[in-house]
């Protein structure tokens, strides 16, 4: 039996998540969306960050695409600059850039020190501790280190997967919620 440690796990993790049919990653979504709409209805945040969706992740284009409607709410998405990225105003077009991630263009950055109230975050994995496993290039680590305040943070995964020991490293972000199916 093979030690599990962070890389192995993230690898267990991104092969059972390819294993979807889309018909039933489309009920997960529908699902997980309506489960982030009541927390932000809840909250009622002014500025969020969300991501711009993989294929192996929640598909939360719907919620960007009706929350960009409202006045109230300003939406924002990952920009990538370094070794992490910053907040930008989601707009069309998006381009697709490195790690096969799509943003939209350059705009003027916001830089870290925008206010965000809430911040959805995809996750590969979770461990024992709760804290997140991603893909590995600790973008979202990076970001959240050098925020002034911590905003309402949601994890979203289409099926759970929980190492059942600590895999995870004190400057992995914790939830204050956790959605998946």
């Amino acid at each position: 039996m093979s030690l599990i440690n962070k890389a192995n796990f993230r690898k267990l993790a991104l092969k059972r998540l390819q294993f979807f049919s889309n018909v039933g990653k489309i009920k997960k979504n529908k699902s997980i969306c309506l489960e982030i709409k009541k927390i932000i209805d809840f909250h009622r945040p002014k500025k969020i960050l969300f991501y711009i969706p993989l294929s192996l992740e929640v598909d939360v284009m719907p919620i960007i695409a009706e929350l960009r409607k409202r006045k109230d709410i300003e939406v924002y998405v990952p920009f990538m600059k370094d070794d992490s990225f910053v907040p930008v105003l989601f707009r069309f077009p998006l381009n697709l850039k490195k790690f096969g991630i799509k943003e939209p263009n350059f705009s003027t950055f916001r830089n870290n020190e925008i206010d965000l109230d809430m911040v959805v975050v995809p996750i590969v994995g979770i461990d024992d501790t709760y804290r997140r496993i991603g893909f590995g290039a600790g973008m979202y680590d990076r970001f959240f280190e050098k925020l002034k305040k911590k905003p309402i943070t949601i994890f979203t995964q289409l099926k759970l997967c929980k190492a059942k020991k600590i895999v995870t490293s004190s400057h992995d972000i914790e939830p204050d919620y956790i959605i998946t199916m």
